[in-house]
C-alpha cells in the first residue's frame, strides 16, 4: 500500500520528470486520484457562500425583531 503523505505523483517518473513537478503555491498532491488542491478551493468557496447565507439569516431575524417593538 502506497503512503498516502507522499507528494510524488505516478506521472513523475525517471523519462518525465517535470510531469510530477511542484507547483510555486507547494506542492503537487493526489488524493484518490484527484488534485487535492482544486477540491480545498471548492471547499473554500462553498463554506464562504455558506457562511454569507446564515449572516444574512441572522442579520434578517435581527432586522425583523426590531419591527416588534
Amino acid at each position: 500500500m502506497a503512503d498516502p503523505t507522499t507528494t510524488v505523483t505516478p506521472a513523475a517518473d525517471a523519462e518525465n520528470p517535470a510531469a510530477g513537478a511542484d507547483t510555486p503555491a507547494g506542492p503537487k498532491t493526489m488524493d484518490a486520484g484527484k488534485w487535492a488542491n482544486k477540491r480545498v478551493y471548492h471547499r473554500l468557496v462553498l463554506y464562504t457562500v455558506g457562511c454569507h447565507l446564515f449572516a444574512g439569516f441572522i442579520i434578517l431575524l435581527f432586522q425583523l425583531g426590531s419591527r416588534n417593538k
